[in-house]
């Protein structure tokens, strides 16, 4: 729904919404108005594990995010209420002050002001959230994807080829790549082939740290059905 940011589009129908939003103009003042946007305020978990992360950090300078996570995950269900109270109402607090913010900037806009915002909002707020979700994947140390064989080979050749632009090098690279012979790109199959058996098991072990935490929604599709059947290998 256009309405679920800005209640005055409550008062549209959605039809007249989608179609007012196709054509409405976003003015360049209206850039100004996004940036200046106040960000939601972090829930208490999250402000408490921004503030351990660093100094488990330091205690652990070896260790994976994902395992300082996992600790910082203990010993939050470990904090007493009187403490967890704390980051609580930090956040209740921040909340009101978030809700009164938006209010504020909604009430100097014009209902057709309104309409055009929330179309740049909701543009804007889809591509934060991809970035964000990345980061957060590669704070929590996810395994990254296998390289297929062609990839490999380019990562290879790449920075043997230091004329010519990155354009130029990608089409030379890849006229190598056709006229090698089956025995020659058998060996970045392999390749390929053993970077998908680290990619499962790094995965495999990443995964149930995450049920250990309780983030089920960064599992894969299988590994939450197997997981809400209690089935243990994946």
């Amino acid at each position: 729904m256009l309405s679920s940011t800005l209640p005055f589009l409550t008062g549209i129908d959605e039809a007249s919404r989608v179609q007012f939003c196709s054509f409405a103009y976003v003015p360049r003042c209206f850039s100004s108005t996004v940036n200046s946007y106040p960000k939601k305020p972090l829930t208490s978990y999250v402000r408490f594990s921004k503030e351990q992360l660093p100094i488990f950090k330091a205690q652990n300078p070896d260790a994976k995010n994902s395992e300082l996570i996992r600790k910082i995950a203990q010993l939050w269900r470990e904090l007493p209420d009187s403490e967890k109270k704390i980051y609580e109402d930090a956040y209740r607090a921040d909340w009101q002050a978030y809700k009164e913010e938006i209010n504020r900037i909604q009430e100097q806009l014009t209902p057709s002001q309104i309409v055009s915002l929330e179309k740049e909002i909701q543009q804007k707020r889809l591509k934060k959230k991809a970035l964000i979700k990345k980061r957060e994947l590669t704070m929590l140390g996810k395994p990254k994807r296998p390289r297929s064989a062609y990839n490999i080979y380019i990562a290879e050749r790449f920075q043997e080829h230091k004329d010519g632009t990155s354009q130029v090098k990608l089409k030379t690279i890849n006229e190598n790549w056709k006229n090698l012979s089956s025995s020659q790109k058998q060996v970045y199959i392999q390749l390929a082939n053993d970077d998908k058996i680290r990619y499962y098991n790094e995965m495999k072990s990443w995964e149930e740290q995450m049920l250990e935490v309780g983030r089920n929604d960064l599992l894969r599709r299988t590994v939450k059905h197997q997981a809400k059947n209690g089935i243990e290998e994946y």
